[in-house]
C-alpha cells in the first residue's frame, strides 16, 4: 500500500492538483489497489476529523478576519501604529510590523493579514518611493506573524492533532511572534538608512493620545480574546465567537463603517475558507489514519532516531525536514500530516509539547514565505505586482530572521515553557 499512497501522493502535487484532492485520492487509490480496508472507512474517518468542537474556531476567527477589514478596524490599527513610529526614518516599514503583531492577535491567518496590511500599505509605500520588491516582501513576513501569534488557526489545528493544551500554546506564541517583529523592524531600520527611506511627520503626543482614542475599540479586541483564553472566562472555540461578535459590534455600531449590505459578501468569504479548511482536514485526516494503520510514524521515527541520539542533532534533522515539507505543503495539511509522525519522536526526546508545537508553526510559517508553494508569498507578489523570483530574493534576510528565532525556541525551551499553566 505504501508504494501506492506516496506515487500517487508525489504524481498528483507535481501535476498541481490541489493538495486536499490530492490526499483524498492518494488515500482511495492506495485502499482501492490494495483492497485490505474497507470503502466506508473514508467517510467513516473523514466525519470524524472535522466532528471536533476545538474546530469550530477556525470558521469564527476567519469571520473575525473578515469583519475587521470591512468594519474599519484595519485602517485604525494602521493609523495608530504610523503615529508611534512617525519621525523614524522608514516609518512606514516599522508600521508595517506594528500592524502585522496587532492584526495577528485577531483574525489568526497569516494570508488574510498579509492581504489586509498589503492592500493598505504597499500603494502607500510606493507613493513614498520605497522599492517594491521590499515593500512587498516586508508586508508577506509581518502578515505571517499572524500564524504564530495567537489565535493561530495553525495551533488550534496543531493542539487537536497532538492533544495540546491550546490556551499554552497561544501563551507560549507571543514571544516568538515579538522576536520575528522585533527582527524585522531591525532590518528595516538598517534599510531605511541605507536607501535613505523618508521620515514620515513625527506625532505629539497630544496626537498619539487621539489616534489612541480612535482605535482603542481595534487595540482590545485581541486584548479581550487573549486574557478571556488564558484565565478560563472562555474557551478558544468560544474566543472565536467573542471575536466574530465583538467585530461585528465595534464595525457596524461604533465605527459604522460596517454596511448590512457587507454581510452577504463577509459571510459568503467566511464559509469557502472555512469548507476549504474543513475538507483539507477531513482529507489528512484519512491520509494520516492510512500511515498510522501502514506504521509509517514508528518507522520514521526509528530511523531519525538510529541516525543520531543526539537531542540536539536530532531536533536540527527534524526542523530540516518540516522546513522541506513547508515548502511543498501549507500549514494546515503539513501539521496533520506530520503530528502523528513527529510528535512520538518528540516525545522521546522529553521535549514539551507546547515548544514543539511552536516549531511545527514557525517552520510552517517560513513555508508561506518561500518558493514553490509559499501562499503569503503569492498572496504579496498579486498585490504588489511583483514577480515571484524578484520577491523570493527580497524575502531571503526575512526568512533568515525567522529561522533564527526558529533556532532560540528549539534550543532555548524555557523560550515557551516559562508560560506553561502548572
Amino acid at each position: 500500500m505504501t508504494p501506492i499512497l506516496f506515487s500517487t501522493f508525489i504524481a498528483l502535487v507535481f501535476l498541481g492538483v490541489p493538495i486536499a484532492f490530492v490526499l483524498g485520492i492518494a488515500s482511495l487509490a492506495a485502499m482501492v489497489f490494495v483492497g485490505d480496508y474497507p470503502l466506508q472507512v473514508v467517510v467513516q474517518r473523514m466525519f470524524a476529523a472535522v466532528d471536533s468542537f476545538p474546530l469550530m474556531a477556525i470558521p469564527f476567527f476567519m469571520l473575525a478576519g473578515s469583519l475587521m477589514e470591512k468594519g474599519g478596524i484595519t485602517s485604525r490599527i494602521v493609523g495608530f501604529a504610523l503615529s508611534l513610529v512617525g519621525g523614524i526614518r522608514g516609518s512606514l516599514s516599522h508600521v508595517v510590523s506594528i500592524t502585522g503583531v496587532i492584526m495577528g492577535g485577531i483574525s489568526g491567518s497569516a494570508v488574510a493579514d498579509t492581504a489586509a496590511i498589503g492592500s493598505i500599505m504597499v500603494p502607500e509605500m510606493a507613493k513614498r518611493n520605497y522599492h517594491r520588491d521590499y515593500s512587498a516582501a516586508l508586508v508577506a513576513a509581518a502578515g505571517s506573524i499572524g500564524l504564530i501569534l495567537p489565535p493561530s488557526i495553525a495551533m488550534i489545528i496543531y493542539g487537536v492533532s497532538a492533544n495540546a493544551s491550546i490556551g499554552d500554546l497561544f501563551m507560549a506564541g507571543f514571544l516568538p511572534g515579538l522576536l520575528c517583529a522585533g527582527g524585522f523592524m531591525l532590518y528595516a531600520h538598517y534599510v531605511a538608512i541605507k536607501r535613505g527611506y523618508p521620515i514620515e511627520g513625527k506625532k505629539s503626543w497630544s496626537e498619539r493620545w487621539v489616534s489612541f482614542k480612535d482605535s482603542i475599540w481595534a487595540l482590545l479586541m485581541p486584548v479581550v480574546i487573549i486574557v478571556g483564553i488564558r484565565y478560563g472566562v472562555f474557551t478558544p472555540t468560544e474566543g472565536g465567537v467573542v471575536a466574530a461578535v465583538y467585530a461585528i459590534v465595534v464595525g457596524k455600531f461604533i465605527y459604522k463603517e460596517l454596511q448590512w449590505s457587507d454581510f452577504p459578501q463577509v459571510f459568503g468569504q467566511a464559509t469557502i475558507s472555512t469548507a476549504t479548511i474543513s475538507f483539507l482536514i477531513a482529507t489528512a485526516s484519512l491520509f494520516s489514519w492510512l500511515l498510522a494503520c501502514e506504521q509509517i510514524p514508528q518507522q520514521l521515527t526509528a530511523a531519525i532516531l538510529s541516525l543520531s541520539d543526539n537531542k540536539f542533532v536530532v531536533l536540527a534533522m527534524i526542523n530540516l525536514l518540516l522546513l522541506f515539507v513547508g515548502m511543498f505543503l501549507d500549514s494546515g495539511p503539513a501539521i496533520i500530516l506530520l503530528v502523528p509522525v513527529l510528535v512520538p519522536v518528540a516525545q522521546s526526546l522529553d521535549v514539551n509539547l507546547v515548544q514543539f508545537g511552536l516549531m511545527m508553526v514557525i517552520n510552517v510559517t517560513i513555508g508561506l514565505l518561500t518558493p514553490p508553494v509559499g501562499t503569503a508569498l503569492f498572496v504579496a507578489s498579486n498585490i504588489s505586482k511583483v514577480p515571484l523570483l524578484t520577491l523570493s530574493r527580497a524575502m531571503l534576510p526575512f526568512v533568515g530572521i525567522m529561522l533564527i528565532v526558529l533556532l532560540l525556541i528549539t534550543y532555548v525551551p524555557e523560550l515557551t515553557t516559562w508560560v506553561i499553566k502548572k
